[in-house]
């Protein structure tokens, strides 16, 4: 079994640079990996509430058919976003080549589920989760639903978030009803256990699982090159602890690392322990899961 790395470098902000800039920024810091080509959207919001559905589209398309050349090779995967919604092209290209979506281990600092006309953006990262899990899809255009699987809930676990109030204020439903979501707090409070919490309930029927991790879900302090800084999160150890913990269990196929700006990196001084961090974890995913776990 071998991983193959691939950079996804869109913006779903739609405007260049930002977190598409990472994947080059990382290459930079000494990572290895080849980007797939993506759409090149408008930057308009549409009648559907998203920015450029159709390049959105475009990039999930080729993201899909990239991971699934991937998946078919034998190779496990991971995706160097830009942000969130690649996530959705990676599932989508397991569920291709693999039979069946693979369950989710979501590592995000928002639970990125808010309705598309509701979201004070219009970008797709604000709605990723919640199209996967079947929430906010009417109206979104034929091209952007086909390229969007369902993730049955019983296969789904959060991590991490810290924006349970943000949406409490703008009246969205928080997923919690839905899912398990274990909030950035309790996770800091025991990193491996509530990696393990989350994936008793995704393995509980077994089957393959992807590990999404949005570098948001840090703090400020260990990261500030992301767009969107919220107090609290995840320190650096944390994070490797939870990932480590997590990856003991049989079963990932893949895994994303998204929204970093090296926009907002000065010097580029925090591209050289994300690599370091993706290095690690393509490491892990090469090898097998420790036994009994």
């Amino acid at each position: 079994m071998t991983v193959t790395i691939l950079g996804v470098p869109t913006n779903s902000s739609g405007i260049p640079g930002g977190v598409a800039n990472a994947p080059a920024a990382l290459r930079r810091a000494g990572l290895l990996s080849r980007d797939i080509e993506v759409g090149s959207p408008a930057g308009v919001r549409g009648a559907d509430g998203v920015i450029d559905s159709a390049a959105l589209a475009t990039t999930l398309a080729r993201t899909r058919a990239a991971v699934a050349e991937a998946r078919r090779s034998g190779h496990r995967v991971i995706l160097l976003g830009g942000d969130c919604p690649v996530l959705i092209g990676g599932l989508a290209g397991c569920s291709d080549a693999d039979g069946g979506v693979p369950g989710l281990l979501f590592v995000d600092g928002h639970e990125d589920a808010w309705p598309p006309h509701a979201s004070t953006t219009g970008e797709a990262a604000d709605m990723e989760l919640g199209w996967l899990l079947g929430r906010g899809l009417d109206g979104l255009g034929g091209g952007l639903r086909a390229e969007i699987p369902q993730v049955p809930p019983e296969r789904v676990a959060i991590l991490g978030p810290r924006d349970r109030d943000e949406i409490a204020a703008a009246g969205i439903d928080p997923l919690d009803d839905l899912v398990p979501v274990i909030d950035d707090v309790a996770v800091v409070r025991d990193p491996a256990s509530a990696a393990g919490a989350g994936l008793d309930r995704i393995t509980l029927t077994g089957g393959p699982w992807w590990l999404h991790i949005d570098l948001d879900v840090l703090s400020t302090e260990a990261l500030p090159a992301v767009d969107y800084r919220q107090p609290g999160g995840l320190g650096w150890s944390d994070l490797r602890t939870l990932t480590d913990a997590a990856l003991d269990r049989p079963g990932c196929v893949g895994a994303t690392v998204t929204i970093y700006n090296p926009d907002l990196d000065p010097g580029q001084r925090f591209a050289g322990p994300i690599a370091s961090f993706v290095r690690d974890l393509a490491a892990r995913l090469d090898r097998p899961p420790v036994a009994g776990s």
